[in-house]
């Protein structure tokens, strides 16, 4: 067997830990859960660490609205569409705001197709 032949047959072999790596790194890397937070003025997409809100059977929607109610106002991030490295979009942290519970009509969950950006990383 040459060397040709078994590097391939190396690479081959390691193609499964590779691909587990990788998708092991890519769900560390999104724990922001985002939300449309609507009031009657405007609506912002905000992000929250989905360890601040803690596990249970509830709805991560409802676990924020319960931290709200509870706590009567919260700071959180806007998030925004910007390019990220690569010149590929991401959902990146804009800037920190306040949500106060009484100027709220609703708090959805916000899916998007683009990578989750945390605050602090590297940018």
């Amino acid at each position: 067997m040459n060397s040709f032949h078994r590097r391939a047959l190396v690479s081959f072999a390691l193609l499964p830990a590779l691909i587990v790596a990788r998708q092991v790194r890519a769900q560390a890397a999104a724990p922001i859960l985002l939300f449309k937070v609507v009031s009657p003025r405007d609506d912002v997409v905000v992000g929250i660490e989905a360890a601040q809100l803690g596990a249970g059977a509830t709805p991560p929607v409802q676990r924020l609205a319960a931290m709200l109610a509870d706590k009567g106002q919260l700071t959180l991030w806007q998030y925004a569409s910007q390019h990220g490295e690569g010149g590929a979009l991401v959902q990146a942290p804009l800037r920190q705001v306040v949500v106060f519970r009484n100027e709220l009509l609703r708090i959805e969950p916000y899916t998007t197709p683009l990578a989750i950006k945390a605050p602090g990383a590297a940018k």
